[in-house]
């Protein structure tokens, strides 16, 4: 029965999708019979995920294995996939009712992006990273444009289409010389080849740069983010919210498999000669570039977008560590996307909760005095950008921690990552904090249009529960950290 508990996760998300297709088909008028499945399709996997977490992949067919890891890092992942995505949809069940647009092929959208990310998160081989990276991409591109109206929308899945095609050709041209540099397609064949010295040296070099280039395109790393902050503005909020926490999420995890399981013979990850130093120059570019532009920002959705650029240049600084502390950095970084996930939804999902119909949130003006009127309301906006800043006790001030500590503990030549990283933070708390100071320290001008939150209890469980996984999280670290170390370890190893 191991292969059908290890499969549990990734049935249930594509068996889910593809219920909502049929009932969509049925019925055009069943918005909460959609939102219901996809709840239950994501908290099923999340709790396989959960359940199998300590299980050996035993009695799994060769034939499965050969494509698809199912190691605790995947399952890991599979878990942070899920709850982004239940919490997405549950945002959207709020949202798409309040501003008139529901249709059921979001959330088919959103299960079978998600289904793609869990598919990308545990691939074992070149042509299953290629098929779970565009399962998730064509979704989230649709998403961007589900606003079927709107200019700003068009513009931003059109940015997003035409960039991340380049960036999945330039990936799929890596991906082929290094089947012509090692003669394998399969992650473990590869690293074989490639460590015992078996590959074409230069060939190989210059694949490992082209998958780096693709896949940092997904994580919105700098100079390859410029998709990201049109594509944020131009979707519907819940799907900004799954693009930012789902599709980031799975990018790393394939991005860690990559760096870390392909390259982690001691040439490729030399300080000197390999990928850290490319990481490490990618990490520093993302975090100075997502918040210096973020403080510019008038818009509250964007300087997310560019707030979500900076945390992908602090995740890549654990992943660069891990070069030298191993499980260390890869553990920081599982544990800062856990993190980034549910702080990111509590601002997303604050942001929702602040626009009723015909006064949706765009700028920090909107903001103005929300907080006195209506203080219930302005709190989860609070809590999350204060973790997304990373203060204490909160979710996000563990994850820099850790992700900034595995940078020192990596040695002399990664400490200056560390300490651009802390700098760079201090520079974000000018952009988070403004957010609170316009809602309890500003009133709006006369004739601005004026805040006022709508009422979803969809809306409301997502902030609640969300807000106390952000509050766990900072309060009782231990336990996620611990499960983190273990997909590491069992990663690494």
């Amino acid at each position: 029965m191991t292969a059908e508990y290890l499969t549990a996760p990734l049935v249930l998300v594509v068996f889910g999708g593809l219920a909502i297709m049929l009932a969509d088909v049925l019925s055009k008028k069943a918005e909460l019979a959609f939102l219901t499945a996809v709840t239950l399709a994501t908290a099923g996997a999340l709790a396989a995920a959960c359940i199998v977490f300590d299980v050996s992949p035993r009695g799994l067919p060769e034939t499965l294995t050969r494509y698809l890891a199912f190691d605790r890092m995947a399952l890991f992942f599979d878990a942070v996939i899920c709850v982004g995505g239940a919490f997405s949809a549950l945002l959207a069940g709020g949202y798409l009712q309040e501003h008139q647009l529901e249709r059921g092929e979001f959330y088919v959208l959103l299960l079978f992006s998600a289904f793609g990310g869990m598919v990308l998160a545990h691939s074992a081989d070149l042509l299953t990273l290629f098929i779970g990276l565009e399962t998730m991409s064509l979704g989230a591109y649709a998403m961007v444009a589900f606003r079927r109206t709107s200019a700003r929308a068009a513009e931003g899945a059109a940015k997003y289409f035409l960039l991340g095609g380049f960036a999945a050709a330039v990936l799929l041209f890596g991906s082929a010389l290094l089947y012509g540099a090692t003669g394998h397609t399969d992650f473990a064949g590869i690293a074989e080849s490639v460590s015992g010295g078996q590959s074409d040296v230069p060939l190989t070099i210059v694949a490992m740069l082209l998958l780096i280039v693709g896949l940092t395109f997904k994580v919105s790393a700098a100079p390859f983010h410029m998709w990201t902050p049109d594509a944020y503005e131009g979707a519907v909020t819940p799907a900004t919210t799954f693009m930012s926490v789902t599709v980031k999420s799975a990018a790393f995890a394939v991005l860690a498999r990559v760096l870390v399981g392909l390259f982690g013979d001691e040439l490729s990850a030399s300080g000197s000669t390999g990928w850290p130093p490319v990481i490490a120059g990618l990490a520093a570019l993302t975090m100075v570039i997502g918040n210096v532009a973020a403080v510019s920002q008038s818009s509250v959705k964007r300087m997310l977008a560019y707030s979500s650029i900076a945390h992908a240049g602090y995740a890549l600084v654990a992943l660069c560590a891990s070069f030298r502390v191993g499980e260390a950095g890869v553990s920081a970084l599982l544990f800062y996307l856990a993190a980034y996930t549910v702080s990111n939804v509590l601002a997303f999902g604050s942001l929702i909760l602040m626009g009723s119909y015909g006064k949706e949130v765009v700028s920090y003006d909107d903001l103005a005095g929300v907080g006195r009127r209506h203080p219930l309301a302005a709190l989860p906006f609070v809590v999350g950008v204060l973790s997304l800043m990373g203060m204490p006790p909160t979710a996000g001030f563990f994850a820099k921690y850790y992700a900034f500590q595995s940078a020192v503990l990596a040695g002399d030549g990664m400490v200056w990552l560390a300490v651009l990283g802390v700098i760079t933070s201090a520079v974000s708390a000018f952009y988070y904090l403004k957010v609170i100071v316009f809602m309890f320290m500003k009133e709006p001008h006369e004739g601005a249009p004026v805040a006022v939150p709508m009422r979803s209890g969809y809306v409301s469980t997502a902030l609640t529960v969300s807000g106390i996984a952000v509050m766990a999280l900072g309060l009782a670290p231990g336990v996620w950290v611990e499960a983190a170390l273990e997909a590491a370890r069992a990663f690494v190893s």
